[in-house]
Formats: C-alpha cells, sequence, structure tokens
C-alpha cells in the first residue's frame, strides 16, 4: 500500500488537512491497523518537499496550527500515472488494487477500466504461468499452480467487485 500515491489521489479529491486524510485513509485503506499521527505528517512533508503537495492555508487554533494541503500539477501527474499502470500480477495485490478502485470512484473516474485493465494484466501473467507449467518440472509446475490460485482468486474478487462497482461508489462519496 502506497500512502504517499492514496494521500495524492485523496488531495485531488479536495484540499484536506493532515487530520481529514489520516481519517479518510483509515476508513478506507487501513483495516484494522490506522496510521500512526507521525506517518500522516512526514509523508506530507515529503510529498511538500517534493513539490506534489503544497500548504494553501494554516490556521490558528487552540493547538498547533492546521495546514489545508492541496495537490500540485506535478502530484496529480504522479498520481494519474500510478492509477493508470496495472499492479503486478502477483499474490497479494487486493489492497493496493482495493485502493485504486475506490479512490477512481471517489474522483469519479472510470474504476470499471481499471479492473478490466488489471483482468488483462492477471489474464497474460496466467498464460506465462501455464507455460512454465507446460515446459518446466515438477517444482516449477507446483510454483506455477500456486501463482495461478492466486490469480484465480484475484480475477473472482474483480469479477464481485466489478458487479458492486455501484454500490462501492455511492458507500465511498457518502
Amino acid at each position: 500500500m502506497s500512502v504517499p500515491l492514496t494521500f495524492l489521489g485523496l488531495l485531488e479529491r479536495a484540499p484536506s488537512h493532515g487530520y481529514d486524510l489520516k481519517r479518510d485513509y483509515d476508513a478506507f485503506f487501513s483495516r484494522g491497523k490506522p496510521l500512526p499521527f507521525g506517518q500522516v505528517y512526514a509523508t506530507l512533508g515529503r510529498l511538500a518537499r517534493d513539490g506534489k503537495v503544497v500548504v494553501a492555508e494554516s490556521e490558528a487554533g487552540a493547538g498547533p496550527e492546521r495546514k489545508r494541503y492541496v495537490i500540485t500539477d506535478k502530484g496529480a501527474t504522479e498520481f494519474e500515472t500510478w492509477l493508470a499502470e496495472p499492479v503486478e500480477a502477483v499474490p497479494h495485490l487486493q489492497t493496493v488494487l482495493f485502493a485504486k478502485v475506490v479512490l477512481a470512484l471517489m474522483l469519479g473516474r472510470d474504476a470499471a477500466g481499471y479492473l478490466d485493465a488489471q483482468r488483462s494484466a492477471h489474464l497474460r501473467r496466467m498464460r506465462e504461468l501455464t507455460e512454465v507449467k507446460r515446459t518446466g518440472g515438477l517444482v516449477d509446475a507446483l510454483l506455477a499452480d500456486h501463482g495461478l490460485f492466486h490469480l484465480e482468486s484475484d480475477l473472482r474478487w474483480m469479477d464481485l467487485t466489478a458487479a458492486r462497482l455501484d454500490a462501492l461508489a455511492e458507500t465511498v462519496r457518502s
């Protein structure tokens, strides 16, 4: 899971304070492991240093100043590039793929298109593994089977998610 890229996606939706980014990240992406506040502000600091976000305004309050962060053109370009690239077809990709689907829906983008691109990448990898299984020895065949079973599971998840995109869109936009 890429916290910086996820923050860029959340900031593309709307300028936000670090607290709001943490809340949204924890609500959609952390699933039982909340993001530490220190990581939130360290990540925002690096994004600002690299010119991917800027501080739009600071508000004085009872505690420390609250800074509202805004994505820059450089940050938006990096996020768009990341969002459009299929995730490498390996086991345990759902967390990244799930983040891409949710962010696409939040931003009114074509989440179904991202799922289709990912499905194509998985099918290509499955063809490669099937060839390894056909031409390799027993160890290669077993390793290829392991990869194929994970990829098949991912494909089922993608199909299920595609069937539920409208309901997921309602959930993430509310």
